[in-house]
């Protein structure tokens, strides 16, 4: 590939950028709004709670859509048709109407599905080999500000009496903005050409997830990665709000500025602890180190709480999750070059198909009781619910394969 065209792929790549951006604060937004959008959908705060988690069950399956798609249709036509599909997802928020809440939150999953990926595949075409760990990386970073934004900077706006349906039109319109960017910058491809001028035989469009699925490191790279992202993805960015309101009786400004600094720790954590396996040349120290910082950031939380603020709790909470991004690349490592891109779909799915699971389980067990019971107590159970998982998470990487470098060269 010539230099021009790899400079098109990083222009290309910031606009991704922006997508992936908009992802996030899409994503978070909904939790500094609970009261406002139980209004505006004429429903109870469960309800809304469970329309709001449906994000996760097209994100889920829209990511192996997506990664089908990047290798099938490559990124002009696949990127332009995922952002198209948040911005009219943002757009449908607009309507009073149950229908058309749940129906904009899944589309907004569907859409989010394209953007990780879709970045991901722009980076590998215009940055070297050299430098791609460090664009990922860049990538990431530029999502969890986006986590950060979509509580940090429309909490106080929502606070100060902005009309929701003023972010929801102007995130939608932003959004097809970036849609029609990305299809005029991206440059033309011509995917089924590729294969036959290389005289190999083009894989269906199921044989690189067969590939992928087969291996048992896959599913284990994925629930991993679920199990240490749940506490952040559904407690974090949908109910950590309200559970700060009532239970520990936070103003509503303290427990938006609270939640949010779980993504601010992202923004340190992913590339960080990145470095620090890079470096090392091991996968597995740094991904249990992550889960156990995360461990004791909750403990402190619920049993020493007078030990520091919980804005720093949870702080501390987001950079140790930074961790749940290693499986990432421990699946590209263990499955075959040529399925890479599925291999990210692949985890995909099943991290956030954990999430799918664990939604409803935590509404049930302790959504359902929020403000009705011992505010400190139920605060305690329902973070020890997460512990729970981030132990778990800890002993099935005991069952993972190393792939640092240190163990590919030994």
């Amino acid at each position: 590939m010539n230099a021009s065209l790899k400079k098109f792929y990083i222009i290309a790549w910031v606009f991704g950028l922006i997508f992936y951006f908009l992802d996030y604060v899409i994503r978070s937004a909904p939790a500094v709004m609970i009261p406002e959008l139980v209004n505006n959908f004429n429903t109870t705060e469960l309800k809304l709670i469970s329309m709001v988690g449906t994000y996760y069950y097209t994100y889920s399956t829209c990511s192996l859509i997506a990664g089908i798609a990047l290798d099938k249709f490559g990124g002009k036509r696949s990127l332009f048709v995922g952002t198209l599909i948040l911005g009219i997802g943002c757009l449908l928020f607009l309507i009073s109407s149950q229908v058309a809440g749940v129906s904009g939150r899944l589309l907004q999953g569907a859409g989010c599905a394209f953007a990780f990926p879709g970045c991901v595949y722009l980076a590998s075409k215009g940055f070297s080999s050299k430098s791609l760990a460090t664009a990922i990386g860049f990538t990431q970073c530029i999502g969890m500000l986006g986590g950060t934004a979509g509580q940090f900077v429309v909490g106080p706006w929502v606070e100060q009496g902005v009309n929701i349906d003023t972010f929801w039109l102007w995130s939608g319109i932003a959004t097809i903005i970036t849609a029609f960017g990305l299809f005029f910058v991206i440059p033309k491809e011509k995917k089924a050409e590729e294969s036959t001028k290389t005289g190999a035989k083009p894989m269906g469009y199921l044989e690189p997830y067969k590939i992928v699925f087969k291996n048992p490191q896959s599913w284990l790279c994925g629930i991993i990665s679920g199990l240490l992202f749940a506490p952040t993805t559904i407690f974090a960015m949908t109910w950590a709000v309200a559970f700060f309101e009532k239970d520990k009786q936070f103003v509503f400004h303290d427990a938006a500025i609270t939640s949010a600094m779980v993504a601010f720790g992202w923004v340190f954590g992913c590339p960080l602890l990145g470095f620090i396996t890079d470096k090392i040349g091991r996968r597995k120290p740094v991904l249990v180190a992550g889960a156990v910082v995360m461990i004791l950031s909750l403990l402190q939380l619920i049993y020493l709480p007078e030990l520091y603020p919980a804005k720093i709790s949870m702080f501390i909470l987001g950079l140790g999750s930074g961790a749940a991004m290693i499986p990432y690349s421990v699946i590209k490592e263990a499955n075959p070059d040529f399925v890479k891109g599925s291999a990210t779909g692949a985890i995909n799915f099943i991290t956030f198909g954990v999430t799918t699971l664990l939604s409803p389980v935590f509404s049930r067990c302790f959504g359902k009781s929020l403000g009705d019971s011992a505010g400190d107590l139920h605060f305690q159970h329902s973070i020890l619910f997460w512990i729970s998982g981030i132990v778990l998470a800890i002993i099935v990487s005991l069952m993972l394969k190393e792939t640092g470098s240190k163990a590919q060269t030994a």
